[in-house]
């Protein structure tokens, strides 16, 4: 029917401003995401899952990364199977909308102290990095256990034993957490680590 192959966006957000800003929890956004593409429950719980990951449930951002995600062929119908089907792995991969980043980079301080320290570290280090290199430094025993709380929360995310900040503002905002005096000694102390690293492993 033509409403099974409407565009799931346009449907999201029919109405315009009668959008509401609400968030979902992941049960209910897998039930509108399975409703939406005319598909089981089953079959959509873990593009869902990923989905709710990357927006925490409201309902606008996810119409806006579902728009997102069509555009890019990422989500789209298949003629052959009569269906949506989708690119699980690039969607993971996949960067966040600005104005979701936006959001998350405004909540950054709402995070505990601790989980907000990891996230200035893995700042320092650029867009991403091995977990193994982040928990190698001998600044803090609990740094990884803090990121895992950030992938959770959505700011950061984890593919194949990695962390990747899931926007770059995210990253700058966690970068300016610290005042810019106290990260040049932040800078120079993680730099000291490094070189003891780097000399151990010559021995």
């Amino acid at each position: 029917s033509a409403t099974k192959w409407s565009n799931p966006v346009d449907i999201l957000v029919a109405g315009g401003i009668h959008v509401k800003l609400d968030c979902m929890d992941e049960h209910t956004l897998n039930r509108m995401v399975s409703e939406t593409l005319c598909l089981s429950p089953r079959l959509t719980r873990t593009l869902s899952n990923v989905i709710y990951h990357k927006t925490k449930g409201n309902q606008l951002f996810v119409s806006r990364l579902l728009r997102a995600l069509n555009k890019e062929g990422l989500l789209r119908p298949s003629l052959s199977r009569r269906r949506w089907e989708w690119n699980m792995k690039k969607i993971k991969s996949r960067g966040l909308p600005d104005d979701v980043a936006i959001f998350l980079t405004d909540s950054l301080r709402e995070l505990p102290d601790k989980v907000q320290s990891a996230l200035f570290v893995l700042s320092c280090f650029g867009a991403s990095s091995e977990s193994a290199f982040v928990g190698s430094k001998g600044l803090d025993r609990n740094i990884l256990k803090n990121l895992e709380i950030a992938v959770a929360e959505g700011f950061v995310d984890k593919i194949n034993d990695q962390y990747r900040f899931a926007h770059d503002r995210i990253q700058e905002a966690a970068y300016n957490t610290i005042p810019a005096h106290r990260r040049c000694i932040i800078h120079f102390k993680y730099g000291i680590e490094l070189s003891s690293l780097l000399i151990g492993d010559e021995d």
